[in-house]
C-alpha cells in the first residue's frame, strides 16, 4: 500500500539516480574539450549539469520537470554555482532558444528514451540540429536492446538496489515492476521506494510511473541521418570502449551535416 512521505518526488530521485559507470567523467571531459554554455537536455535535478558548472564551464540545463529544476537551482545555490547555470523548463521536443548556438549539446542518463513517439525523437533531434554550432559536438547515451533480457524481464518484479540516504543510516529500496510492449518498443515500469529508518523499519512507500521507448542502434543512426547529423563516434561505455552487440549501453557522439544551398 502507498504511504505518504515527509520527502518530495526530487529527493528519492536524487539519492535513488546515480548514474552510469563513468558517465559524469566522460561528459565533463566533453565540456572541457568544446567548452560552453553547454547545452543539456532532460537535466533533471542536475547531477550532470552541476558537475560540469564546477569546472567554471557556464551551463543551460533543460527539463520539463519544474519540481526537479526548482532542485537543481537549490542545489546550485548551495554549492555557489548559481551563477553557472541558467535553468529552462521545457520539453526538449518544442525547445526554442532562438538564435542561441551551443558548441557541446548533450542527453546523458538515457533521457533521450523518455521521449515516446517517434516524432517527438525527430523533434528533438531537429531542435538539437537548430541550435548546435557548425562545429559543435552532439553526445548522448542509450540502453542498447538486448532481446533476451527484454523478454526476461516482462511481466517481473525486479530489485533495484538499496540506496544510502546521505546524513544519516536511513535508506530507500528500489523495485521495478515492467511490462515489454515488442510492438510499439515500449517498457511500461512501475517503480517502488521504500523507506526504511535505521532499524529497518518501513517508513513509508511511494511508487511512481513511467514509460520508455527503446531504440535499436541502426533506428538510432537513421534518426540522426535524417535530422542532419552524422555519427562520428559510437562508444560501448563511458571509458570509450568500442560498441558492438554485447554493449549494453550506446553512447554516440554526432556532428552536423552542413546543408549547402544550391
Amino acid at each position: 500500500m502507498e504511504q505518504n512521505s515527509m520527502y518530495d518526488w526530487p529527493d528519492y530521485y536524487d539519492w535513488t539516480s546515480t548514474g552510469l559507470d563513468h558517465d559524469i567523467t566522460y561528459y565533463v571531459e566533453l565540456a572541457k574539450q568544446y567548452g560552453g554554455p553547454v547545452l543539456e537536455l532532460g537535466c533533471g535535478t542536475g547531477r550532470c549539469t552541476l558537475a560540469i558548472a564546477r569546472e567554471g564551464i557556464p551551463v543551460v540545463g533543460v527539463d520539463i520537470s519544474a519540481n526537479m529544476l526548482e532542485r537543481a537551482q537549490q542545489k546550485a545555490e548551495s554549492l555557489g554555482l548559481a551563477h553557472q547555470v541558467e535553468w529552462i523548463e521545457s520539453d526538449m521536443a518544442k525547445l526554442d532558444l532562438k538564435e542561441r548556438r551551443f558548441p557541446l549539446i548533450i542527453i546523458p542518463y538515457r533521457s533521450f528514451s523518455h521521449l515516446i513517439q517517434v516524432q517527438d525523437q525527430l523533434a528533438t533531434l531537429k531542435r538539437i540540429y537548430r541550435h548546435l554550432s557548425n562545429d559543435g559536438l552532439f553526445a548522448m547515451n542509450i540502453f542498447s536492446p538486448q532481446m533476451d533480457q527484454l523478454i526476461d524481464i516482462d511481466g517481473k518484479y525486479a530489485f533495484r538496489g538499496t540506496f544510502p540516504i546521505p546524513g544519516g543510516r536511513e535508506e530507500v529500496e528500489v523495485y521495478d515492476y515492467t511490462e515489454v510492449d515488442s510492438f510499439y518498443q515500449i517498457l511500461y515500469v512501475i517503480r517502488y521506494f521504500e523507506h526504511f529508518d535505521e532499524h529497518g523499519k518501513s517508513l513509508c512507500r511511494i511508487k511512481s510511473d513511467m514509460r520508455i521507448r527503446y531504440t535499436f542502434p541502426v533506428e538510432l543512426s537513421h534518426l540522426l541521418a535524417l535530422c542532419g547529423l552524422r555519427i562520428e563516434n559510437r562508444f560501448g561505455s563511458f571509458y570509450r570502449a568500442p560498441f558492438d552487440h554485447r554493449s549494453e549501453e550506446l553512447i554516440i557522439e554526432a556532428k552536423k551535416v552542413i546543408r549547402v544551398s544550391q
